[in-house]
């Protein structure tokens, strides 16, 4: 088994998936999570290379957001498509990372990615809002590498 595999539990990634669900409820933006061993690259390099692999790139608003985590090398970033980024503030998700970060300290990744799902969604449903006729253009399951 790699550490990607057991990194979480089967109950736990279902949490997860059932949190994206219910963020999605609340903004149309798209949220994907990407779990690999390692990468070489730069981490936010890496994470771009993933969003485009996931197709969420495509998205209709261009409001996909990525949470790409390399396992081996504790690292994780958060990123976000043009259409957030051009209509946020530069520090928009600075709380989302703050949050995870205490979590993923103690060892608790279910938890710090729980909430980083639902804060990524109440930042998004701001500029973002749900609207009658949204359709959930990405899987809401976790992705691995």
């Amino acid at each position: 088994m790699s550490k990607v595999e057991n990194f979480l539990t089967q109950e736990e990634e279902q949490e997860i998936v059932e949190a994206i669900r219910v963020a999605e409820k609340n903004t149309s933006g798209e949220i994907r999570i990407h779990i690999e061993k390692e990468t070489s690259l730069a981490t936010f390099d890496r994470a771009k290379e993933v969003f485009h692999l996931l197709k969420m790139d495509e998205t209709e608003l261009k409001n996909g957001v990525l949470i790409y985590l390399a396992v081996t090398n504790h690292a994780f970033v958060i990123c976000g498509d043009k259409g957030i980024n051009d209509a946020v503030p530069a520090d928009f998700w600075d709380c989302t990372r703050d949050v995870m970060v205490n979590h993923f300290k103690e060892g608790n990744y279910k938890q710090g990615l729980i909430d980083g799902v639902l804060r990524a969604s109440e930042q998004l449903q701001k500029y973002f809002p749900y609207e009658d006729g949204d359709t959930n253009e990405l899987s809401n399951e976790i992705s691995k590498g």
